[in-house]
């Protein structure tokens, strides 16, 4: 379900900083946003989320940066999100399906 996992930061003025974890948690609930477009959402920890396949990175960072400037967590500033994919082990962005080799068929024995 969260195939793909991201660093979030958090951009304020000059200042730019990891999302706190208390911030992402509080987006990710249902119940705060009144939206179920995230519920493949899961914070993990400072500037850092768990996402689903069916989630739009560009749209999340466009909901977030929104939706804290809404509540004041800028003090008064915008507050901008920059999401960036963590790879996985093999170097790959985790949402990408492995590629699967074909095999050549066998000639027939006689």
């Amino acid at each position: 379900m969260y195939a793909r996992k991201f660093v979030a930061e958090m951009s304020i003025g000059v200042e730019r900083r990891p999302v706190p974890l208390g911030w992402l948690d509080s987006f990710c609930m249902r119940n705060f946003t009144g939206s179920a477009e995230f519920d493949d959402t899961l914070p993990t920890g400072d500037g850092r989320l768990e996402v689903g396949l069916s989630i739009d990175p560009a749209r999340l960072a466009a909901a977030m940066s929104e939706w804290f400037t809404k509540r004041g967590k800028g003090n008064g500033a915008a507050v901008a999100i920059e999401l960036r994919e963590v790879p996985s082990a093999d170097g790959k962005p985790a949402g990408e399906k492995p590629a699967v080799e074909k095999e050549e068929p066998k000639a027939p024995r006689v």
